[in-house]
C-alpha cells in the first residue's frame, strides 16, 4: 500500500537525490508553491541533490529564466533537465530530416535556437511549412487557450499521407494553469499516433530524460548516484510515477495536482491505491502537496 506522508521530512534521509516535477507539484504556471520551495530547500541543506526534471519542451536555458519570473527561488535546485533538452538533442541526430513543421506556440521558439551548454544545436535545421517538411517538431498547441486537439485533425491526416516522424517534445496530455486545465504536445502526438502516424517521445516517461539527468546529477555530485537513493516526484501518473517505475527509483505521488478533481484534498491510501491501479500505476509514498 501506498504510504501516506504529511512532509517530505519524514523520508528525505533515506534519498541523496530528487527528480522533481515542475507543474503541479512546484508551481502552477503562475506562481510557485512556498511549502513545495521551503521543502526542497530544506532536503539541499541536509546534503541532498535536487534536479528538476520537467517535460517542457523548452530548453534548459529558457526554462531558468521561467522559473525565475515565477518565483522559484535558485537555492531550492541543483540542476534541470527538460524534454526540449532530450528532444533536441534527437533533432540534432537528424532523424527527423533539415526541414521541418513546427507545430507549436512562438514562445516555444528557443528549442530551434539555443541550448544548454551539453546539448548540440541542430545545424541547419529550418522551419517550414508542412507541406515543405521532412518532419515535425511538436512543443505544443499554437494557442493552447483556446485550441484543442481536435482542431488539428485534418493537418495531421496530411502528415501522416506522407508519412512525417513527429517529434513529440512534450509527452504530458494536460496541465494545470492556476484553475484552467489546457492541452499539451502529447495530447497531437497521441492523436497522431491514433491516426497512424509516427511519433517519438523523449521526456517522462521515456528513456531519454532519465539518461540526460543521471548525467547531470553524476556531474553535479561527483559520481554516478545510487538509484535506491533517489526519489522521483510528481503528480503525473502517465508521466511522473510511469517513469520512476521504468527507472526502479522509488516514487512520491502528488495527489494535489492532476488527480486533485479525483481524489480531492485527504484521499485515503486506500482510494489512492485504487486509483494509481486503475491506471496500470504505482506509488512508494503519496501527498498532498509538497511540502
Amino acid at each position: 500500500m501506498t504510504r501516506l506522508i504529511a512532509s517530505l521530512a519524514e523520508v528525505a534521509r533515506g534519498y541523496d537525490a530528487l527528480y522533481c516535477d515542475l507543474w503541479g507539484c512546484l508551481h502552477d504556471g503562475r506562481a510557485a508553491f512556498p511549502d513545495a520551495v521551503a521543502a526542497l530547500r530544506a532536503f539541499r541543506a541536509g546534503g541532498g541533490r535536487v534536479v528538476l526534471l520537467t517535460n517542457s519542451p523548452r530548453p534548459k536555458p529558457a526554462v531558468v529564466r521561467q522559473l525565475d519570473r515565477l518565483s522559484v527561488p535558485r537555492d531550492c535546485w541543483d540542476e534541470i533537465a527538460t524534454s526540449g533538452d532530450a528532444a533536441q538533442a534527437a533533432l540534432a541526430s537528424g532523424s527527423f530530416g533539415r526541414r521541418v513543421w513546427h507545430l507549436g506556440p512562438e514562445t516555444d521558439l528557443a528549442f530551434f535556437t539555443e541550448t544548454a551548454p551539453d546539448i548540440a544545436l541542430a545545424d541547419r535545421v529550418t522551419r517550414v511549412g508542412l507541406a515543405e517538411a521532412e518532419g515535425i517538431v511538436c512543443t505544443g498547441l499554437f494557442d493552447d487557450l483556446t485550441e484543442t486537439p481536435e482542431d488539428y485533425r485534418a493537418r495531421l491526416m496530411l502528415a501522416r499521407q506522407r508519412d512525417l516522424p513527429l517529434l513529440c517534445a512534450n509527452p504530458d496530455i494536460v496541465v494545470d494553469m492556476g484553475d484552467r486545465r489546457i492541452w499539451c504536445a502529447g495530447a497531437l502526438a497521441a492523436l497522431y499516433a491514433d491516426l497512424g502516424g509516427r511519433a517519438f517521445y523523449f521526456g517522462k516517461p521515456h528513456p531519454p530524460i532519465y539518461d540526460l539527468a543521471a548525467r547531470r546529477l553524476e556531474q553535479i555530485a561527483g559520481g554516478s548516484a545510487d538509484p535506491a537513493r533517489i526519489l522521483a516526484i510528481g503528480d503525473g501518473a502517465a508521466t511522473d510515477l510511469a517513469g520512476a517505475a521504468g527507472e526502479r527509483i522509488d516514487a512520491l505521488f502528488v495527489t494535489g495536482g492532476l488527480a486533485a478533481p479525483d481524489l480531492g484534498r485527504a484521499p485515503a491510501a486506500e482510494a489512492i491505491d485504487a486509483w494509481l491501479a486503475a491506471r496500470g500505476a504505482q506509488a512508494t509514498y503519496a501527498i498532498h502537496r509538497l511540502r
